[in-house]
């Protein structure tokens, strides 16, 4: 006969009080002393509404993380920049060149913004301090809907479109010059990047139709791994290599489908409060933004997704 431990790898622990939601692990059993009570680690996840940009756009950029996020670029080859607090959008200095369908890394403070359609596809790359942007290395090739992972000082980007054609070149920034790494497997753009520089994630994307590859970035080479459950283009996605998630895109429609990732599978999650594809993505897979897009038409809003560990009492029922 199993049993909790053999299922979980957890011991039924002893608490005198309780486990806070911040201990506690997901599927974690504890008895309560106090309470005379079993209880029990449970994930709950949701979008919820956050503050909306100040300009509506879609093909932006984000950056940062839920608390302190960035957003810039966008339609109609906008250079405005925002920052977010975790309620509201202020605006930032603007980017020195507008762009849509351009990338971002790093943070609020350190921010990257790369490549883009300029109109045409640009190979600048932008550096914020917090304050103002200033140029950065240029990219080997010019592109627009690549995608970035990273920092400032060790970015990434990969995929996108070279006007013409899909890209699958893989470039690697050092705080001041770009240099081409190793390809992506399958060549597509309208993608979403997430991770580091020595651990990125390309997901989804379009080739000769909407896909759902995604592909695991060493420093060196790409390894496709699993793919999303329902193929799609021109979403968001935030988190790292083994604690992604990708949200939003289209289909055949616009999608508000939200999923996460484990290192090797995707699973579904809540969906977006509202469908929408082109949007900015930043955060983690437990606390992410999700800002812009077109719905039927720009949009400026803005949604946060927040995973938490809540207690629940173990009954009979």
């Amino acid at each position: 006969m199993t049993d909790y431990k053999t299922i979980f790898g957890k011991k039924i622990k002893l608490q005198t009080t309780d486990l806070t939601m911040s201990t506690a692990t997901e599927g974690e059993l504890f008895y309560s002393d106090t309470d005379k009570e079993f209880k029990v680690g449970i994930n709950v996840e949701a979008w919820s509404a956050g503050g909306n940009l100040t300009a509506a756009r879609k093909g932006l950029a984000g950056a940062g993380t839920l608390t302190a996020g960035l957003a810039f670029g966008g339609t109609g080859d906008t250079d405005a920049t925002e920052e977010y607090n975790g309620s509201s959008w202020t605006a930032g200095g603007n980017l020195n060149t507008a762009r849509l369908q351009v990338a971002g890394a790093g943070t609020q403070t350190a921010g990257l913004a790369i490549g883009g359609n300029a109109p045409p596809v640009t190979n600048s790359s932008e550096e914020y301090n917090g304050t103002a942007w200033t140029a950065g290395g240029n990219l080997t090739t010019a592109r627009g809907y690549l995608a970035g992972a990273g920092t400032l000082t060790a970015g990434l980007v990969f995929g996108g479109d070279e006007a013409p054609g899909n890209s699958g070149k893989t470039e690697e920034y050092d705080g001041s010059s770009w240099t081409e790494s190793g390809d992506l497997n399958t060549a597509r753009a309208q993608l979403a990047g997430a991770g580091i520089q020595t651990a990125g994630l390309a997901i989804g994307g379009f080739i000769s139709a909407v896909s759902g590859v995604v592909e695991s970035y060493n420093g060196s080479t790409w390894t496709e791994v699993g793919d999303l459950n329902t193929a799609r283009t021109r979403l968001g996605a935030a988190g790292t290599t083994t604690a992604a998630l990708g949200f939003g895109g289209y289909v055949s429609a616009n999608s508000a489908l939200s999923e996460t990732y484990d290192g090797s599978s995707w699973t579904e999650g809540p969906d977006l409060g509202t469908a929408r594809e082109r949007v900015a993505g930043a955060g983690t897979n437990t606390a992410a933004l999700c800002s812009g897009g077109y719905v039927s038409a720009n949009s400026a809003l803005t949604e946060e997704f927040q995973g938490t560990v809540t207690l629940k009492t173990v009954t009979d029922s």
